[in-house]
């Protein structure tokens, strides 16, 4: 597996998480924490395979930033939170950020 398709995985899974917790209730509803708990030691096992070839702080900033940019989309659209201009041009920077990390990786 590609370290670059396994971290976009671990970083997608991130979002699951982040999303996950909402839905389990501090943690009190069974099912909900249980997908929590498993997307959480999917998106780190993802993250080990990625850490093997990608260099640490790029892989580290990219993944936490997927799920940043992710939870901030899904909060839009599922959450109704505000999608004001200052708000888009924060998440364009993370986003922007990542891709200029994965343009300048060695890997």
């Amino acid at each position: 597996m590609s370290a670059w398709i396994a971290l976009l995985g671990a970083g997608l899974l991130e979002i699951a998480w982040a999303l996950g917790l909402k839905y389990s209730d501090g943690l009190t509803r069974l099912w909900p924490s249980v997908a929590t708990l498993v997307a959480i030691a999917l998106s780190f096992g993802l993250m080990a395979l990625a850490l093997r070839s990608l260099p640490f702080g790029t892989a580290y900033a990219v993944w936490t930033g997927i799920g940043a940019a992710g939870s901030i989309i899904v909060g839009i659209i599922l959450y109704s939170e505000p999608a004001d201009p200052i708000r888009i041009l924060c998440l364009t920077l993370i986003i922007a950020g990542m891709i200029g990390l994965k343009l300048n990786s060695p890997v």
